[in-house]
This record gives structure tokens, C-alpha cells and sequence, in this order.
């Protein structure tokens, strides 16, 4: 799944939000929202090259009388401030996704299943334990956890665009790239039709 199925009908919905300004943004948010930017860090220009989308790292929202903040895994899994996060996000452009269809009591469930694993290092090789996170992953498992819903569409690392990943793979994993592995992405859970888009200004989306 891919960044082109996200529906054009539910992005033309933003006409309201698009052009809100950080403040008018927070306030917009509630906790449980998902929310996607594309990241400066090391490996998004290859997550991107990838997964054909200008989304690269994904946390999730709450909002709490102190303050809108973030959940997210990033090294270590850790909760920021919504503008701190924002800001780090190139362009400062960012995708609101909403999970509409849950009630509001388990979208504060998933973020502190996501808080449970505050602490805990990135996984750099992408595997589904426990001991170590990234950031689809954290987000995905927060959901199934708490709700019981399995957000986007796991894949096979060899169905990506692997030979746009050639020389971080064999950075990553040594010798032997593991094809089959199973993994979520942020392209793939922003192409979830069951989370409805309340805001995104990337350039040339809406």
C-alpha cells in the first residue's frame, strides 16, 4: 500500500485545517491521532525512496492540560512536545490521521500502551519483538493492543523498492538481506482508509 491510495476525496476535506498555523494545529489534535512527517534523520531519505512516499516517521498524539506531546520511537522511545516534533519534521509539513470509528476511551488506551515502552531503544533491523521499536511499529502495536485493530498492511521487505535500500541494507544486516521479513510503514498505515485525514499541508497532496 502505498501513499497514491490515500483517498483524494477524504484529503479534499482539509480545506480547513491545511493552512492552520502551529497553534491553530495543536488545537485541532485530540489524543490517539497518528501523526506523520518526513524525517531528517539518517534513514528517511531511504524509507522514502522505498515505500514511495514523502512519509517517513509517525507518533502519536496527546493531549493533556500541560500540553499536546508525542509519542514516539525514536532512540529511545519518547514523549515530546507536539511543536518540538513538528519542528523536526522537514518543511515542518505534517499528516493528521485520525482512528474516527474508536471510542475516545481506547485511543487514550493505545497511547499509554505506546507509553509503556517509553525508554526502550529503536530497532534499527526492523524485527517485531518487544525489546526494541520503530516508529509504524510503536504505533501499529499501540492500536492492536488497546483496540484490538491492526492499522495498515504489513509487508514483505522484498516487495518494497529494495534496490533504492541496497546500500543501507547491506549496511543494516551484513551479508544476507532478509527478504522475507515482515514489517508495517508509515506510507502503509496513512493508506489506511479506516483513519480518517483531519489535516496535511504537504505540498502538493490536496
Amino acid at each position: 500500500m502505498r501513499w497514491p491510495m490515500l483517498s483524494l476525496l477524504a484529503l479534499s476535506l482539509l480545506a480547513h485545517t491545511a493552512g492552520a498555523g502551529p497553534r491553530e494545529l495543536e488545537e485541532t489534535l485530540k489524543t490517539g491521532d497518528l501523526v506523520f512527517h518526513t524525517s531528517r534523520s539518517r534513514q528517511s531519505e531511504a524509507i522514502r525512496a522505498a515505500t514511495d512516499s514523502p512519509l517517513s516517521h509517525v507518533g502519536l498524539v496527546e493531549v493533556t492540560p500541560a500540553g499536546v506531546f508525542v509519542v514516539e520511537a525514536v532512540q529511545p522511545v519518547q514523549r515530546v512536545a507536539f511543536a518540538k516534533w513538528k519542528a523536526r519534521g522537514v518543511g515542518g509539513h505534517v499528516l493528521v490521521l485520525r482512528p474516527e470509528q474508536l471510542p475516545e476511551n481506547k485511543r487514550v488506551e493505545a497511547v499509554a500502551e505506546a507509553k509503556r515502552h517509553l525508554g526502550k531503544p529503536y530497532d534499527w533491523r526492523f524485527g517485531w519483538g518487544d525489546e526494541a521499536l520503530y516508529c509504524s511499529e510503536l504505533a501499529r502495536k499501540a492500536y492492536t493492543k488497546a483496540a484490538g485493530v491492526d492499522y495498515g498492511k504489513m509487508e514483505r521487505l522484498g516487495t518494497l523498492n529494495v534496490k533504492k535500500l541496497g546500500p543501507a541494507l547491506r549496511e543494516r544486516y551484513g551479508g544476507t538481506v532478509p527478504l522475507e521479513l515482515e514489517l508495517i510503514t508509515p506510507a502503509s498505515l496513512a493508506a489506511d482508509e479506516r483513519l480518517k485525514v483531519v489535516h496535511s499541508d504537504f505540498p502538493g497532496i490536496r
